[in-house]
């Protein structure tokens, strides 16, 4: 009965996600056809106008584009969070074996692709670019695999969103590491104290929603200027969040039954508003509800459709609008380079990574995905474009003649990804078969 009701809020994202498919595809449209266009100038213009706060003695600016990615993406990587919270407490990632089988495919998701782009590499200037095919896109990626609809099993959107959070989670260490400047350690260690002091509140079983978004802002803010991505902030955030209720359900109907009898009971004003008795009553239904409900499980139901509907494609309008140039501008070597890590070395990589663990018993593969829906996720872990692009910016910042051909090559290596992961999920419909390697 536990795993039904808490499974629940991640099937509901399922479908959401599924329906604002649609409109993330048609954010990504219009933003390739807004930037390519006689207005494409008022395009660019508008994302990097700067909005903040500025006074005598303060000033806080950044880029419009920069408060989408640094800070509408650090609220989706909370809600990930969230669902990867509960999975692996009381879901689909509650036992060794299960926790391996979505890490170990992130594991070879990140290094079979890093190894391709080494070694098809040829130009020194650009080898700085091996992180860009690393990471797994959540958003385009999942939304690919919810048109699919019930042809794949939910264990795969699971895994599939499991091994994409390891694989960012990865990939912003590498930027953190490798394509950040000097991290202020100062910074950073303030950031961990009040993550822990967080932890410790849930740790005790207290959660208030007021002192998470006080600590959240500061420590998102803290992350930014210690020089790792803030969207680091809200992972951990996510995880200081208790999945408990502070009340069972017997207790809840018990009072529930007390509060009806006593609003049934008390007085009633001939205006059209409530007698001080019944507010009081009523305080006392919202802060028994408030018990009886999950603070994760809240989160995630409040958070979904934001995150579908408007973080989502609005990040894609953002991020989207690459400035395709005559072959002339372009790195063509550098463009197949990155169409071949995304394609094969994110599809070869997994693929046989898993294939090994399960052979030698390391990881446990769901009875109900089969090894054909693993290698056509495989294939749409190659959508890399939300990570991938923020890398490509970091690694070639010094030399932004490389900047739109990367970006051109990760568009085309995601695009040929979904297509043939896509292709391979549509005529794989038997989601019983177990994976037999």
């Amino acid at each position: 009965m536990i795993k039904k009701v808490f499974l629940t809020p991640f099937q509901k994202f399922v479908k959401i996600e599924s329906s604002s498919g649609i409109l993330l595809m048609l954010a990504t449209i219009v933003a390739l056809i807004w930037a390519n266009s006689p207005f494409g100038d008022v395009y660019r213009e508008i994302w990097q106008y700067d909005i903040g706060i500025v006074t005598q003695t303060f000033e806080f600016k950044k880029p419009l584009i920069l408060w989408v990615n640094d800070g509408l993406m650090a609220i989706f990587f909370f809600l990930i969070g969230l669902e990867i919270k509960r999975e692996l407490l009381i879901g689909e990632l509650n036992s060794p074996k299960k926790i391996a089988f979505p890490l170990v495919g992130a594991i070879g998701g990140m290094l079979v692709p890093v190894a391709f782009f080494l070694l098809l590499n040829q130009n020194a200037d650009t080898y700085k670019g091996w992180g860009i095919p690393m990471a797994t896109d959540i958003a385009f990626s999942l939304a690919i695999l919810n048109v699919l609809g019930k042809r794949v099993p939910l264990s795969l959107k699971v895994f599939l969103t499991a091994f994409a959070i390891v694989d960012d989670i990865g990939a912003v260490l590498v930027i953190a590491i490798f394509y950040s400047g000097t991290i202020n350690i100062t910074l950073l260690l303030i950031a961990v104290v009040m993550l822990m002091f967080l932890y410790y509140l849930s740790f005790k079983g207290y959660y208030s929603r007021f002192i998470m978004f006080f600590f959240g802002v500061i420590i998102w803010f803290l992350f930014l200027k210690s020089g790792i991505h803030p969207t680091v902030a809200g992972i951990l955030l996510a995880f200081s969040v208790p999945i408990r209720q502070k009340i069972d359900t017997s207790t809840f109907l018990e009072q529930l039954e007390n509060v009806y009898t006593d609003i049934k009971n008390s007085s009633v004003l001939q205006k059209p508003i409530l007698s001080t008795e019944q507010i009081e009553l009523i305080d006392d239904l919202e802060d028994w509800s408030s018990k009886f409900q999950s603070p994760l499980q809240h989160l995630e139901h409040n958070l979904h459709g934001w995150v579908a509907y408007f973080i989502i494609p609005i990040f894609a309008l953002a991020n989207a609008g690459v400035l395709i140039g005559g072959a002339d501008n372009l790195d063509i070597a550098l463009v197949t380079n990155i169409v071949i890590c995304l394609v094969l070395g994110k599809g070869i990589g997994i693929t046989s990574i898993v294939m090994i663990a399960q052979k030698i018993k390391l990881i446990e593969v769901p009875n109900e995905i089969s090894f054909k829906q693993i290698i056509g996720v495989a294939f749409l872990a190659g959508i890399g474009f939300t990570m991938a692009i923020f890398i490509a910016s970091l690694a070639f910042a010094s030399t932004p003649e490389y900047i739109d051909s990367a970006k051109i090559g990760i568009l085309i290596g995601s695009f040929i990804s979904a297509i043939i992961g896509y292709i391979i999920l549509r005529l794989d419909s038997n989601k019983s078969t177990k994976a037999t390697i």
